[in-house]
């Protein structure tokens, strides 16, 4: 790659410009409900959620937040819900990597909207999957109520959070909930169905609050003798530890995660790993170069995909698997942490590659970068079979614009041999994580694990696009059968309205693959900085690493 070349000096700067918006949007996001609901929960004697977690977690350790976008432009006829009113991440407490689920009060009270909900049962999915232990700091006033039909009754609602406490439970995941504040109505259950319960004085924990008491059976109560700390501890039973405030609760909160017993030996290949002699070869900053964030470039940037293996796994040592056959995709072994994994990534270069069968059989092709012919689908098929018969968990790198098409592609079994790459994916039972670097376009993004085959995480770059084709792609055409449903109806397009009918269909459809749109609706779990992915992917192979138990891999019937 060569560092100091126009098109490098030209992405890193637009990259940089990119990267400067998101941290601004990610610093408002984080501000919650904002400068006044900050002050009412400091009247209450009570810390914000953020205020909470720098006394929570270990100092001087990052604290890998996922679902930050949750919720990005929507429920604005309520005022928005920031971050969906919920903190979740992994962060290390006591020297323990664990999931932190923490309300957030300054929004709505820390109220469930449905995609709180959702945020929160990714979080426990996440958890529930690699056995990371987990905490929940309650301070929520419960369901938002105007929203209730979208948070009340489905199989990936509000109740499906006490079911999964208590299927975490009965595989032994620590779980500790601390109440700060209400909780109140079905979110009542959440404490009680974890393992420990904490409370502090001044919160509340009732079934129903002092008016709804009233207004059901007609009796008048206190909200402290009706749910309080004191009552729980004294008469009722149900809280395990009493504190006085928010910091008393937290170093309570750490001292018990502190003596949770040991963690059973991972099935996976780890080796000692010095920070220093196995970090990567070449500067993690060279990242910023290779791509141009410009949404229509989504599809046509072309570089080498080995630069970035190069730059994110130890000692950038990458043994390459079948690296003269499907070379569209490239696979190999390698250590991220001292972690073993397999790598399946895109290659954006374009390849020569002679043809096999078809018309143009035993000729010389180019084959183009981001598209996944053939041979390249046979050759991931059988590595990803590989890596589960050798318990290595897989990384999937999407910069992928789909399956070739076309009678040559037809022609060589593009369909069988996609089927085949489909189904390792479905039935791969080591972990799996993904990161979208670039375009991750049609079935190629379910060919590279996309979200609904299950990766234990899925990160995206800022550079990512989402969709089923590019805005570019979709646009053509979508503007075509618009204009051509127009002149069946008697009005013909001028080119001047077919431009302005093309770009508002265009804006639209960028607009919803930036990686910003699927991550305020979890399809995404982060959006990373491109300088973060190494110690992001370490910090999610450790968490994957924290359950040991590895189905045995059966996949099924596949195209031969």
């Amino acid at each position: 790659m060569d560092l100091q070349g126009v098109r490098v000096k030209t992405n890193r700067e637009a990259l940089q410009v990119l990267m400067a918006a998101l941290r601004v949007q990610e610093g408002e996001i984080r501000l919650g409900g904002g400068a006044k609901s900050v002050e009412a929960q400091h009247a209450k004697g009570r810390l914000t959620v953020r205020e909470r977690l720098e006394l929570l977690l270990d100092k001087n350790t990052e604290f890998l937040e996922l679902g930050l976008w949750a919720a990005h432009g929507m429920y604005g006829e309520y005022g928005g819900a920031p971050a969906a009113g919920v903190v979740t991440g992994l962060g290390r407490i006591s020297g323990r990597l664990c999931m932190i689920v923490a309300n957030d009060a300054t929004v709505k009270a820390g109220a469930f909207f449905p995609m709180t909900a959702k945020k929160v049962l990714r979080a426990q999915t996440i958890a529930l999957e690699n056995r990371i232990p987990t905490l929940y700091l309650v301070d929520s006033a419960g369901v938002f109520l105007p929203l209730q039909e979208d948070v009340f009754p489905d199989t990936d609602d509000f109740g499906r959070v006490f079911r999964n406490n208590a299927v975490m439970s009965s595989l032994g995941v620590p779980q500790i909930t601390a109440i700060m504040g209400m909780c109140v109505a079905g979110g009542a259950y959440l404490p009680v169905m974890t393992d420990t319960v904490l409370m502090t004085e001044g919160s509340g924990l009732f079934l129903a609050g002092p008016s709804l008491v009233q207004a059901a059976i007609g009796q008048k109560t206190g909200a402290e003798e009706l749910g309080g700390a004191s009552m729980h501890a004294e008469i009722s039973g149900t809280v395990d530890f009493k504190e006085p405030n928010d910091h008393l609760c937290l170093a309570r909160l750490r001292s018990l995660v502190g003596k949770f017993g040991e963690l059973r030996k991972p099935s996976f290949s780890v080796v000692d790993f010095d920070a220093k002699t196995d970090a990567p070869k070449y500067e993690v900053e060279d990242l910023y170069g290779l791509i141009d964030p410009d949404p229509a470039k989504a599809a046509s940037n072309v570089y080498d995909m080995h630069e970035v293996i190069a730059r994110i796994v130890d000692r950038s040592e990458f043994d390459e698997y079948k690296a003269e056959f499907g070379r569209t995709l490239l696979c190999g072994y390698a250590r991220i942490g001292g972690r073993a994994v397999g790598i399946v990534a895109n290659q954006k270069m374009h390849q020569s590659q002679t043809v096999a069968v078809g018309p143009q059989a035993g000729e010389k092709r180019t084959e183009f970068g981001g598209v996944i012919y053939t041979e390249s689908a046979q050759k991931a098929a059988r590595f990803i079979m590989d890596c589960n018969q050798s318990l290595i968990p897989l990384i999937f790198l999407h910069d992928v614009n789909g399956f070739m098409v076309g009678k040559d592609a037809e022609w060589s079994g593009i369909i069988r041999a996609g089927a085949k790459m489909v189904s390792a994916v479905s039935t791969s039972v080591v972990p799996k994580i993904t990161v979208i670097v670039g375009g991750s376009f049609g079935a190629g993004h379910y060919a590279m694990c996309g979200k609904a085959y299950d990766p234990r995480f899925l990160f995206a770059w800022p550079t990512a696009r989402y969709a089923v084709m590019s805005g570019t792609s979709a646009a053509n055409t979508l503007a075509e059968v618009r204009a051509k449903q127009m002149e069946r109806g008697g009005k013909v397009l001028s080119e001047a309205e077919k431009k302005v009918l093309y770009d508002e269909i265009k804006s639209s459809y960028d607009a919803q693959a930036d990686p910003r749109y699927g991550a305020a609706r979890l399809w995404i779990d982060a959006i990373i900085d491109p300088l973060k992915t190494r110690e992001v992917l370490m910090t999610a192979l450790e968490a994957a690493s924290l359950n040991p138990e590895v189905a045995k891999f059966n996949p099924g019937v596949l195209q031969t």
